[in-house]
């Protein structure tokens, strides 16, 4: 359980660090240039890219059997809902109901399906460098 918590903290807390520079960048310099659902279209895979190689780096140091890994993908989409809604209603003034309630959007939607691919990256990862069996 150690394990999981540290690869899922490890996880979240690098790859919400380079999401927060690209949010940064979409907002102030893509959203006007190109619109809000082309702007997340453009980021999108550059994070998940991100994601991909930070799961791949933590997995190759601690690795996990894929059982574990999804319990890895979890605790940091947890993680990374409570920061992002955190930021949220830090920097934007919103409550959490106003924050839950961008989730009807379809540029929010496509953002939350990638955190979802996100989670996920851990149990696919995990065949790659899997723990021997105990």
């Amino acid at each position: 359980m150690k394990r999981i918590l540290l690869t899922g903290t490890a996880y979240v807390a690098a790859v919400f660090a380079a999401g927060f520079v690209l949010g940064v960048l979409r907002t102030l310099v893509m959203v006007p240039l190109l619109g809000e659902m082309a702007a997340v279209l453009v980021e999108l895979p550059v994070i998940l890219a991100v994601a991909w190689l930070v799961c791949t780096r933590i997995l190759r140091r601690w690795p996990l059997s894929p059982a574990a890994a999804v319990g890895m993908g979890a605790i940091a989409f947890l993680l990374l809902m409570g920061a992002e809604a955190g930021l949220s209603t830090m920097l934007a003034g919103r409550s959490l109901t106003e924050h839950l309630a961008l989730y009807a959007q379809l540029p929010h939607q496509v953002g939350l399906a990638g955190q979802l691919a996100f989670a996920v990256l851990p149990r696919i990862q995990a065949r790659r460098w899997q723990m021997p069996p105990r």
